[in-house]
């Protein structure tokens, strides 16, 4: 384990040639057949898939034993041998030579490799793992008589004419002109066209050229066509070779593999260079799943398995490709998951050898404050509860993640750990991801604090970018004396300058929008040696399999029930044209005494039309309702103004509240019943259910209103399964399923989601729990992996950044 085929094959070049050599070759005399055995060796080297380098250096090694060696010759030979192969045996050789650059493949010059570097194939290692994304079936090559609208094909035909065709409507950057040529076999002709990358097909495609084609037939007026088929030329025009018989296509018979290709790149040629990487560097490849496993799955080595999915074998199984079943595939993914579950596995046996303060959760303040809140917990709530205390008791951090649907009643389970902190005579730091969501935060707490304080009130302080220079330093002061109990803020918490007395209790709120650094930056606030208790929440259901990935470090707790008297909200789906009846729910709502959110998207690409499409709908509104006061909350408002805007808001002397989705989280007022979301096909289906739960936190029930304006297949399939539940983890395993989970989460800028090169979370579910029950077997037998250290390093170097793994181990 953690052994490539190279090394193995190096290592038995090698072994008779040190055992040889050691004392000053005092032990040559006991080596029988040494020159034949080495000999052997290095050519059983000199079959696998290795660099030009170090097939050189096994072949002079081959040939320096190829005859009967004795003496000081024999002698010699040792010592010029060792010598040759020392740097291949080098720890780490085969690493660095996996991080070549593709200029190292044949074909590929320093331009093509300045191109594969810009789209992510920077190395030969990007290469090996660049998985195809289809296969062409060419096994059955069609006639072209048989070619189907809709489906795609592979034939052989000749090319009776082609040149550039001037095309209607001049097509950017293209000159206004395509490439066709017009091909044909003995039983029809079909239409071949490139509207890009011509003047490069033209160098390739001439008269009377018989070529292999694949790709989709589709339907253009009254006939057939391939728009950029891809093509091999078969017999050029000049050798007026025969059209290929029965033989001859039996030997065209391929599954051939189909790249995502960076544009500039011809799909032939990155399909060459992925072939040249496999051939030349995929036994330098390092297993490390454990052998029980491999050999229960029956999976092939990873080589054999890259093999297996860049070259397939005529017999493979084309539908268990297609699916990502293969076993080739199963290899490859569940090397990379076990990698990322020892990651993880590593962390959390990490953090339990730490120190943290035990924090006695049920002394006299903490049981008042619980027992003296305005409403009685939910069971879900109490069971979580006891978990926490239960973790802030022991004299090591606690590391829990709290998931909980909207309006689950998180905030509370905070406040209450964070009076059993300040009871114990320490400090508590809340983390909010937006300025708005920590000034909600900090009202929400100090008003449940005020009203279950026991007599004795919870010192509660904001700490953001926007709060004034002064009163920040007067906070930092307070934080440093131990003047405050509980202070929520932003990134502004993790900045230098801000130092805490005695902090015990770290709440992340909206964890998947930090990452791992900024958690622990967080963390590494606490004084001396001890680590702080760490809670992360999150608002958004993630299913289980991608909560353990992400967070496989952390002890997981589920609030899944609504407080007694919340009802979902009703949730009504509008097309455009249909603004009038959506005028009509709101004047209804307003007329009630009730309170309206309108909410519009805001994206980066297009973030100026958004806040100005939100804009316009606030004037609009406040022609429709000049009796009703509408504001405008975004983003880019200052502080003050936000936060007076969401006062009256909450206070009720705004009727109607128009914003971007940063009300997505946190906002709870009771008044407001209404929810009318603009351009709901632009939001995910997480963030759709957050904002529905929005309305009805109060006595009456609420409603949502989602107004779609378009969209495709992907986000009606969204809107249709928010309409059939109001089940936020049967939601959220539908929205992981639509979207991937980069897309689920939104989270790559922020280093949360694993930088995952052949594993899908939505797909390999079952895979991911064998994974982690593999790895945490492994560091069950081995803590640290102290005697596994290729493992280890294995780890460290695929993980370790983005896992905060160092000094673990």
């Amino acid at each position: 384990m953690g052994v490539s085929p190279f090394e193995e094959a190096l290592a038995a070049v090698l072994r008779p040639l040190e055992f040889a050599a050691r004392d000053e070759f005092a032990h040559l005399d006991r080596v029988q057949g040494l020159p034949q055995g080495v000999a052997d060796a290095a050519e059983r080297g000199l079959g696998l898939a290795i660099p030009r380098d170090a097939r050189e250096a096994l072949a002079e090694t081959a040939r320096l034993f190829s005859e009967p060696l004795e003496g000081a010759s024999l002698e010699s030979a040792i010592e010029r041998a060792r010598a040759r192969l020392a740097p291949f045996a080098a720890q780490g050789w085969c690493e660095a030579a996996l991080a070549r650059s593709p200029s190292a493949l044949p074909g590929v010059g320093p331009k093509r490799a300045e191109a594969l570097a810009r789209r992510g194939l920077a190395s030969v290692l990007d290469l090996l793992f660049h998985l195809p994304v289809r296969w062409d079936d060419r096994r059955s090559l069609a006639r072209v008589e048989e070619l189907e609208v809709g489906r795609r094909a592979s034939f052989v035909a000749r090319v009776l004419g082609c040149d550039f065709v001037a095309t209607r409507g001049r097509i950017r950057g293209r000159g206004g002109r395509s490439f066709e040529a017009i091909v044909s076999d003995e039983t029809g002709t079909v239409t071949l066209k490139w509207f890009r990358g011509g003047e490069s097909i033209a160098k390739l495609v001439h008269k009377n050229d018989l070529l292999l084609v694949a790709g989709d037939v589709k339907r253009y007026r009254f006939s057939k066509q391939l728009l950029h088929p891809e093509i091999e030329v078969l017999a050029p025009a000049a050798s007026e070779e025969a059209e290929p018989d029965e033989t001859d296509r039996a030997e065209l018979r391929s599954i051939t593999p189909d790249y995502a290709t960076p544009e500039g790149v011809h799909p032939r040629a990155l399909r060459r260079v992925v072939q040249h990487a496999v051939e030349s560097y995929a036994d330098l490849l390092a297993a490390h799943l454990p052998a029980p496993l491999v050999r229960e799955l029956a999976l092939p080595e990873p080589a054999q398995a890259l093999r297996e999915l860049h070259l397939p074998p005529l017999d493979s199984d084309l539908a268990a490709l297609r699916a990502g079943a293969s076993p080739a595939h199963s290899r490859l993914i569940l090397e990379e998951l076990y990698l990322l579950e020892l990651g993880l596995a590593l962390r959390r046996e990490g953090r339990a050898r730490d120190s943290a303060i035990a924090i006695a959760g049920t002394g006299r303040r903490a049981s008042a404050a619980a027992a003296s809140l305005p409403f009685q917990l939910t069971r879900a709530q109490q069971r979580v509860l006891g978990e926490l205390r239960a973790d802030l008791a022991r004299p090591h951090p606690m590391q829990r993640l709290l998931e909980g649907d909207v309006g689950s009643g998180k905030t509370v389970i905070a406040l209450l750990a964070a009076v059993a902190v300040a009871e114990a005579g320490c400090q508590t730091a809340l983390m909010a991801p937006t300025e708005l969501l920590a000034e909600q935060h900090e009202r929400t707490l100090r008003r449940l604090a005020e009203a279950s304080a026991g007599g004795t009130p919870l010192r509660i302080a904001l700490l953001t970018a926007s709060v004034p220079r002064a009163e920040a330093e007067a906070i930092r002061a307070q934080l440093e004396a131990g003047e405050v109990d509980l202070v929520v803020g932003t990134h502004a918490l993790i900045q230098q300058g801000v130092a805490f007395r005695r902090l015990a209790l770290v709440v992340i709120d909206e964890q998947h929008r930090f990452g791992v650094r900024q958690r622990a930056a967080l963390a590494r606030k606490a004084a001396g040696e001890l680590t702080p208790h760490t809670l992360v929440m999150t608002a958004t259901p993630i299913p289980r399999t991608l909560a353990l990935t992400l967070y496989g470090d952390l002890d997981l707790s589920i609030l899944d029930e609504l407080p007694p008297g919340r009802r979902p909200a009703r949730t009504l789906l509008f097309r455009e044209g249909q603004g009038a009846r959506v005028t009509e729910l709101v004047r209804e709502t307003i007329a009630r005494g009730e309170q309206v959110y309108v909410v519009y998207p805001l994206v980066e690409e297009s973030e100026k039309s958004d806040l100005r499409a939100a804009s316009e709908s606030a004037e609009k509104l406040a022609r429709a309702f000049p009796q009703a006061r509408i504001d405008l909350v975004h983003g880019r408002l200052d502080a003050a103004a936000r936060a007076a805007a969401m006062a009256r808001f909450e206070t009720g002397r705004t009727q109607v509240l128009v914003s971007t989705t940063v009300i997505e989280v946190g906002v709870d007022v009771a008044g407001a019943t209404l929810m009318v979301v603009e351009h709901a096909e632009r939001f995910g289906l997480a963030q759709l259910h957050q904002l529905r739960g929005r309305v009805g936190r109060g006595e009456r029930p609420g409603t949502c209103a989602l107004v779609s304006r378009g969209g495709g297949e992907s986000s009606e399939a969204r809107l249709a399964a928010l309409l059939e539940t109001h089940d936020g983890f049967a939601i959220a395993e539908a929205d992981l399923k639509l979207r991937g989970p980069g897309e689920f989460l939104g989270t790559r800028q922020h280093g949360v989601l694993p930088d995952l090169r052949v594993a899908d979370l939505a797909r390999d579910v079952k895979r991911v729990a064998q994974a982690r029950e593999a790895a945490l077997a492994t560091v069950r037998r081995d803590p640290g992996l102290r005697r596994a250290q290729g493992l280890l390093r294995a780890v460290q170097a695929r993980w370790g950044d983005r896992l905060a793994l160092a000094g673990v181990g």
